[in-house]
């Protein structure tokens, strides 16, 4: 089976700026600016996560600004129109924060950012202590992997497990993320089971095949 996939701790930010819930708008604007993120985790004195305060919970300040608008608006958009009139970090904030755990996996990171159309997620301990950040980016930090430690995870974990010799002799070739199993294998119905376990195999792009069955007895 494939070995074990890289977690979230393995990639995550662990320097992370911060707001509390008294931070002022302009603070935040500057942490921001200064730190060059587009969100800031809302965190109380012992660092336990209250909330996010991110450029979308800022921007209705200035959209609003110099407009009057009109009761559909008002009514339609009562949530932005309290943030355009809020000036510390746990007015403005989004509460609770969508949060994901230090040993969950990317892929779990990734479906919760996929499901709730966000960017990045804080990364919490078991008692809701900030430990870390985790973005978009640093999921996508496993297709950096070496194309060899790729090669040689497939061999280990995939190939010896479903197609060991001597009845089989299948060779891996990588390049650029993309496997591709060359040889001649004991039972070819295995083959759609081992694109899978490939695909699940941190780092992999694509998987292709080009393999035959066992060679026929001599006549």
């Amino acid at each position: 089976m494939p070995g074990s996939p890289h977690i979230v701790s393995d990639v995550m930010t662990r320097d992370v700026a911060t707001a509390g819930r008294d931070t002022a708008f302009k603070d935040i604007v500057r942490t921001m600016q200064d730190r060059k993120v587009s969100a800031l985790p809302v965190v109380d004195g012992g660092r336990r996560v209250l909330g996010i305060v991110s450029e979308a919970d800022l921007l209705p300040k200035e959209e609003f600004r110099d407009s009057d608008p009109d009761r559909y608006t008002q009514l339609r958009r009562l949530a932005d129109l309290a943030k355009a009139g809020s000036v510390t970090a746990g007015e403005l904030m989004t509460s609770p924060a969508l949060t994901v755990g230090p040993g969950e996996t990317l892929a779990q990171a990734a479906r919760t950012m996929a499901r709730a159309r966000v960017k990045r997620l804080p990364v919490v301990d078991d008692t809701g202590r900030l430990t870390g950040v985790v973005s978009r980016a640093d999921l996508l930090k496993v297709f950096l992997r070496d194309d060899a430690d790729i090669a040689e995870e497939v061999r280990r974990e995939v190939v010896a497990y479903l197609f060991p010799a001597p009845g089989s002799a299948v060779r891996v070739e990588v390049h650029e993320g993309v496997v591709t199993l060359c040889g001649r294998v004991r039972d070819t119905s295995l083959v759609p089971v081992a694109a899978r376990l490939v695909r699940a195999v941190e780092g992999v792009v694509d998987i292709g095949f080009e393999v035959n069955g066992p060679a026929l007895p001599p006549a």
